[in-house]
């Protein structure tokens, strides 16, 4: 076996198709759009590049000259741990262990020579809303952005020396049809009843004005502590302009203290269901395949992608409120939405986890995000709980 370096436009063109043909008979893997993975990878597109974080990518080839495998590794100088941590990810392997193994060892060498001491996988080059974390429990259709892979792959993490630093759940339930905990209902009704209070949609020019001001606000109070990073407005306007193409207004809701947002729940209808039919290339047929399915073939799956309280609301009943709200708006039968994703929530965020278990919401998917470190005698901590 053979490791080359990703280095030629050649290279990086196999390493998306090498998963294209190890997936072509899977009836659940769902091809990721090509220029969502490459585009990590190009300095760019990829601002990470131009704040010191590396990124190197390998292929793995046998004796014949076939791939058989590939990962990648990457340094960020804002993950911040005990000890220096880079990450690898877009791990894909035949199901040989040897394999497997050189190609960790082959990212861990090179993450040794830039002065790492530990490594998560798998993991994205970029935000933690996407790539990350392997599954391990679910083997059902991918949601946007999330990783599906083989069974297999959980033997080699744990087997090469990766241990569990945290899991990642994805919950999901009806939108119509379950009720909540009645101590839910409870709670919610004492900030419902609050004048104060108020919870609902953006609409029209609201939305497109002023959601990059409010989502800032309550983001980086409520979820810059759980994500090591603050978010700037010009970064909010341009997750909305990204969204645009795919936004329902009715999914983006937040809640309001005397006219001030104090909190969000961000949801978007799950696009793999559309992306299914369009091969993973976003050229002018596929984008006209996207838009057939999203015209006569809509997703009938949603999927919440953060779920956020300012600090000082906390406590009060405003998360149940906010839910309660939203619960009484898609309840309604016009509502075009079966089912709903909350993607993901981390084990180390037991109140969000307390917060889907009073929604009657149930673990549909696990993730796990694996650290493995290069001091073998070095006693190995989990990710600190948060609550």
């Amino acid at each position: 076996m053979n490791v080359l370096e990703v280095t030629s436009s050649a290279d990086a063109r196999e390493f998306l198709d090498m998963a294209v043909r190890l997936y072509q008979n899977e009836e659940h893997w769902i091809r990721p759009i090509d220029e969502d993975i490459e585009g990590l990878f190009d300095p760019k597109t990829n601002k990470l590049f131009r704040k010191g974080a590396k990124a190197k990518r390998w292929l793995l080839l046998d004796d014949a000259g076939k791939t058989i495998g590939r990962i990648a590794a990457f340094t960020n100088p804002k993950w911040k741990d005990k000890q220096p941590t880079g990450g690898v990810g877009f791990f894909e392997c035949i199901d040989n262990q040897a394999a497997a193994f050189k190609l960790f060892d082959t990212a861990k060498a090179w993450l040794e020579e830039q002065g790492m001491e530990a490594m998560d996988g798998p993991v994205n080059f970029g935000e933690r809303d996407k790539w990350w974390g392997l599954l391990v429990d679910g083997f059902t259709p991918p949601n946007y952005n999330m990783t599906w892979n083989f069974p297999y792959y959980q033997a080699f993490f744990e087997q090469y020396g990766f241990q569990v630093y945290f899991k990642q759940y994805t919950y999901m339930r009806p939108v119509k049809g379950v009720d909540f905990d009645p101590k839910f209902h409870k709670r919610a009704a004492i900030t419902i009843d609050d004048p104060d209070y108020e919870f609902r949609y953006l609409k029209g020019k609201e939305l497109y004005q002023k959601f990059p001001e409010y989502f800032v606000e309550v983001y980086n109070k409520a979820w810059a502590r759980h994500m090591g990073k603050t978010m700037a407005l010009k970064e909010a306007q341009l997750m909305l302009k990204k969204l645009k193409p795919v936004v329902d207004e009715k999914l983006i809701y937040f809640g309001f203290y005397k006219g001030k947002p104090i909190s969000f729940f961000i949801s978007i209808p799950e696009l793999n269901q559309i992306f299914k039919y369009v091969g993973g290339k976003m050229n002018w047929l596929g984008k006209i395949k996207f838009l057939y399915h999203k015209l006569f073939n809509p997703p009938n799956k949603m999927l919440g992608l953060v779920f956020g309280v300012v600090p000082e609301q906390q406590g009060k009943g405003v998360e149940s409120a906010m839910v309660k709200k939203f619960n009484d708006m898609s309840s309604q039968k016009a509502f075009p939405y079966e089912t709903i994703e909350m993607n993901w929530i981390g084990d180390f965020s037991p109140k969000m986890m307390r917060v889907c278990e009073q929604l009657y919401a149930k673990i549909y998917k696990t993730h796990h995000t694996y650290r493995y470190l290069f001091d073998r005698e070095k006693p190995f901590e989990r990710h600190k709980i948060f609550e």
